[in-house]
């Protein structure tokens, strides 16, 4: 696929789902259950011991509609050992050239960490792909409408923070896609499941304000 290809089909869903863990078997687990409540996307981690063979499994062992990247890729070398691993996209904490140039150099769409508007614009002259939001949990939905307003074109990601209760709104205030770790994954599978599934329709139906869409 090409790149906006895969953001396409990364993003498509208005959620990815973050997997950090204590290691392989916790990662390929986790993966498992979201796989099957109906997510395709999911960024592991590389803070997770083993976490490029997670990803080389995953990618080896889902279907064409699952879209498998690394997070927390902080350098070009961890950029390249992520897209050597099968990762499809990577996602940053931080905006770094080298990463985007990395992940361009070799077709994989890269996501970087974002927190102001200076570093949005930043990253779009860079080339990213789509803008981490982290820490949402510093913001509202409401400060991204306004953000929006005049950067109507930066594709924004809210992460680290984002509830399943909050989701949506960040959603209906112009996001193209949410970033959850273990909002989504917290108690037993079945809980997971139910979760997922719940979230997943509520996604569906946030709408944009149409008026932000205009920039006005």
């Amino acid at each position: 696929m090409y790149r906006w290809e895969i953001t396409r089909t990364a993003l498509e869903q208005r959620m990815f789902a973050i997997i950090r863990s204590d290691g392989y078997e916790g990662v390929t687990s986790t993966a498992d259950t979201l796989l099957g409540a109906g997510i395709n996307s999911l960024e592991i981690s590389l803070t997770t011991p083993y976490a490029l063979d997670a990803v080389s499994t995953l990618r080896r062992e889902t279907g064409p509609e699952c879209v498998i990247g690394a997070g927390t890729v902080l350098d070009a070398p961890s950029a390249r050992a992520a897209i050597d691993a099968g990762a499809l996209f990577l996602v940053s904490p931080a905006l770094d050239a080298d990463v985007i140039r990395t992940g361009h150099r070799y077709g994989v769409p890269v996501f970087p960490g974002v927190a102001t508007p200076t570093e949005m614009v930043r990253a779009l002259e860079l080339g990213a792909d789509a803008l981490k939001l982290f820490p949402a949990s510093g913001h509202d939905p409401s400060w991204l409408k306004d953000v929006r307003a005049a950067l109507p074109q930066a594709p924004l990601l809210p992460t680290g923070g984002v509830t399943v209760e909050n989701a949506p709104e960040w959603i209906a205030a112009g996001a193209v896609a949410c970033g959850m770790g273990s909002a989504l994954t917290k108690g037993d599978r079945e809980a997971t499941v139910k979760r997922v599934t719940d979230l997943l329709q509520r996604l569906e139906e946030a709408v944009p304000d149409p008026s932000r869409r205009r920039g006005r």
